[in-house]
């Protein structure tokens, strides 16, 4: 296998934002936030679609689309009522509507999902269609404020106990095949707005190898009652640039926001970073974490800013890398910035050695040589954070082939019962650091420039009411 891997010069983060957020006021009309501002509307009852939550409505949905594209373009409407239906595929010029107190619901039948060429999870794959899709379109509007509704829980059984049979705790991630609830690819000029989603199958929101992107106003419930929402996640991004995310409300079982570009070999082939996104002024609840960054990193993740967020009670991380060896890339130039934690489990994880017990299919399983798979994590500033009420301060643990780099806290005040676990890091900074009132530093040896010696690094910063000072193992 051919893997291609580019280093460029890359934008400073400010510079990156302002591109950002030029470019979206240009091409997804950022000022009114629509791409479908008084356009002709198509209901879907006008093609015999049933609201009765009965009723398979996918082909009457469908024609419904059809219909609209057939007449030069326009909006189908979901109306009052609850909406059965398999997959469907918007087309060029169509956009989605859910009226108030409409529901789009997902059939849970498999077979209503047909199988599509798709990227998941970081490998380029046939796998299930999303109940909603677009692909390979221009000035994609999907809205509220009504609901789209996956019917996930038939799938977070069957997850579930397939995984109570594998052998060794092994994670049958690819071995049950789920369908999405909304999921766009290879599309410009994207709104999704105003909408709640719930009970995904797998992920809520899924944009992929898009280009200029409004994600506004989203609320996202993916929470089992009695049974774990698995692969859950609220928004993910996946090789995509020119993105804006704002005033989204999260609660799910897997990660809120989550910044991806492929995984191991396939996704350095692919070779298509994430880049240019601002996040802000959101709220992430229960989830795993706040905004997240991987596993899959392999294409890049760079020029990322979230600014004003907040995570809740049951957010188990806010400050989130996650990656492992093979997998590759660079993520870099990440700014956090005026960001609020309450009863969260860990402020700051830095992991890149998460996920080793994933079954991938043998197609997937090419060996990275080490100078291409060695993923790194540099550049990444955290400011003005304040977390009361937490677990941990935080766990940074870098590789000895690619300790983290370059890594600032600057004005943080956090409240926990437990420090700081470091470990292999180059070029920490803290400044206004403070940990349960006093301040902490990180050790002298991992404040300047450390050449690996292949043995791990450690020191753990703890509160002075455990002990004074740090230690250095």
């Amino acid at each position: 296998m051919e893997f291609i891997h580019a280093m460029k010069p890359q934008m400073a983060p400010a510079r990156a934002v302002r591109r950002t957020l030029c470019l979206l006021a240009a091409t997804v009309g950022i000022c009114t936030g629509s791409n479908a501002v008084g356009l002709p509307e198509f209901p879907v009852t006008a093609h015999k679609a049933v609201g009765d939550g009965l009723t398979l409505n996918t082909q009457a949905i469908q024609a419904t689309i059809d219909d609209c594209a057939a007449h030069g373009g326009g909006t189908v409407i979901i109306p009052k009522g609850t909406f059965v239906s398999g997959s469907i595929f918007l087309k060029q010029g169509v956009n989605l509507k859910v009226d108030a107190g409409g529901i789009l619901k997902g059939s849970q039948d498999t077979n209503d999902y047909p199988w599509i060429d798709t990227r998941i999870a970081g490998f380029e794959m046939r796998w299930p269609a999303a109940l909603v899709n677009a692909r390979s379109m221009t000035n994609v509007d999907i809205s509220g404020p009504g609901t789209i509704d996956g019917s996930g829980a038939r799938w977070w059984r069957e997850y579930w106990d397939t995984r109570s049979h594998e052998k060794e705790d092994i994670d049958p991630h690819f071995k049950v095949a789920r369908p999405r609830l909304v999921c766009i690819e290879n599309s410009k000029k994207v709104v999704v707005k105003d909408v709640l989603l719930i009970n995904p199958a797998f992920w809520n929101l899924q944009i992929t190898y898009c280009e200029g992107v409004l994600v506004s106003n989203l609320t996202v419930r993916a929470r089992g009652e009695s049974i774990r929402a698995a692969s859950s996640d609220g928004i993910d991004i996946d090789s995509t640039r020119d993105v804006l995310i704002t005033h989204c409300d999260i609660e799910c079982d897997d990660d809120g926001i989550c910044l991806k570009s492929g995984r191991d070999a396939d996704g350095l082939r692919v070779n298509r970073p994430t880049e240019d996104v601002v996040i802000r002024d959101c709220r992430v609840g229960h989830a795993a974490g706040l905004v997240v960054f991987g596993s899959e990193t392999a294409g890049g993740i760079r020029n990322v800013k979230i600014l004003n967020c907040k995570a809740d009670k049951g957010c188990e991380e806010v400050v989130r890398f996650k990656t492992r060896m093979g997998r590759g890339g660079v993520v870099e130039n990440i700014l956090y910035q005026d960001i609020e934690a309450d009863s969260v489990r860990t402020v700051f994880s830095f992991n890149m050695e998460a996920f080793s017990n994933t079954w991938v299919p043998e197609k997937f399983r090419t060996e990275v040589p080490p100078q291409l798979g060695t993923p790194i994590f540099r550049n990444i500033e955290i400011r003005n954070l304040h977390a009361i009420n937490c677990t941990h301060a935080g766990r940074m643990i870098g590789l000895p082939e690619s300790p983290l780099e370059n890594i600032t806290l600057e004005n943080v005040d956090l409240k926990s019962s437990d420090g700081f676990l470091i470990r292999n890091a180059h070029k920490m900074r803290f400044i206004n650091v403070k940990l349960n009132g006093k301040a902490v530093y990180p050790p002298e040896e991992m404040a300047t420039t450390v050449k690996s010696t292949g043995k791990n690094s450690t020191a753990d910063i703890l509160p002075k009411a455990v002990t004074v000072g740090v230690i250095a193992q």
